[in-house]
């Protein structure tokens, strides 16, 4: 009998990124598995291109949100699906909460903030176990007790050679020089940008070094993307806000290099498989490094740091002010010397 298991997904896009090996790992343990996502409109791109999920559907809540009498009908819409299990990531109750009104029969994830009896598949999270939010993500698929099975394959998003440069074509990207992407922006707050003189000193000299850069990002991106291109003065063009995430996706994928704050879209070039360096202020790339074997990662490891704030608490940001465009430059230099040449996205 051919199991259907739904996925209460995560908000943020790189925990969705994240969440991939999960759907991998339920249909290693499940064959011929229909696996369905319940995920926030900005995350469906990020599915579209997991070939794992056979469907996704739109939460339409946003954070906070209760509005129950619309949690009931989604419910009720879901309750049509006839799932057997759902896997319920995130930890609030809320998200427990449909998935118990749309009376899913097995209902598995963490516990905390009083789920009891809107879940009844539960474990208790052992931090020091499952120290990283993949690990977390991935125990959920096991059966209660059973230790997780490593290594935990990376996360990857499908990306097709035409795809891509039908939307470099679709927006006047060059193909004839080399894409440096950097991904300026960090939703969860100033603490984690590095800042825009930076990467625009960083821009200016790839352009002298024969790159094209573009920067990625979000509409709330823009105006960071534009104090970057005019401190570049040329060197880079700004794309932040002028593509959908499935366009981002496909020209971050043509990159020869990424260079990204502790972000989404650094989990998309991971997931991509492009070299990337992560910069690291104050968030820690213990719990949620980018999940590639072409990934450097670059932070001053202050005392201070990390300190998970979205504001720096000192008013300096001293952990991304005082790291220097060079060293992000020579930690970019040294990874891209250890690829071999079937390793770049390019070829």
């Amino acid at each position: 009998m051919i199991k259907k298991i739904l996925v209460i997904g995560p908000s943020w896009v790189g925990d969705s990124v994240m969440a991939q090996p999960l759907y991998r790992r339920l249909h290693e343990r499940h064959p011929g598995l229909e696996l369905h996502v319940f995920a926030p409109a900005w995350t469906l791109p990020l599915l579209s291109r997991m070939p794992e999920v056979a469907k996704a559907h739109l939460n339409p809540f946003g954070h906070g949100q209760l509005r129950l009498k619309q949690r009931w009908k989604v419910a009720r819409q879901l309750h049509t699906e006839q799932f057997d299990q759902v896997v319920v990531l995130p930890n609030s109750l809320k998200a427990a909460l449909i998935p118990f009104l749309a009376g899913i029969p097995t209902r598995t994830g963490f516990t905390g903030e009083l789920r009891y009896g809107l879940l009844n598949d539960t474990r208790d999270l052992d931090e020091h176990a499952l120290p990283t939010m993949v690990e977390r993500f991935c125990a959920l698929a096991e059966a209660p007790g059973q230790p997780l099975p490593r290594p935990i394959p990376h996360p990857r998003l499908a990306s097709r050679r035409e795809q891509q440069e039908a939307t470099a074509r679709k927006l006047g990207i060059d193909l004839a020089r080399p894409i440096v992407a950097m991904c300026p922006g960090a939703e969860y707050g100033p603490a984690k940008r590095w800042p825009a003189r930076h990467f625009a000193e960083l821009a200016r000299r790839y352009q002298a070094a024969g790159y094209q850069v573009c920067l990625f990002g979000s509409p709330k991106d823009r105006e960071i993307g534009d104090d970057i291109a005019r401190l570049a003065e040329g060197a880079a063009a700004n794309l932040c806000g002028k593509t959908g995430l499935e366009e981002a996706i496909d020209l971050m994928g043509l990159a020869k290099l990424a260079i990204c704050n502790d972000s989404g879209l650094m989990h998309v070039a991971a997931a991509l498989d492009v070299p990337l360096v992560g910069i690291y202020g104050s968030s820690s790339p213990d719990f949620t490094p980018p999940l590639s074997n072409k990934a450097a990662i670059v932070s001053l490891n202050m005392d201070c740091s990390p300190c998970f704030e979205r504001n720096c608490p000192y008013k300096h940001t001293h952990c991304l002010e005082n790291l220097h465009p060079a060293q992000v430059w020579h930690a970019a230099e040294n990874l891209l010397q250890q690829q071999t040449p079937q390793d770049d996205p390019q070829d």
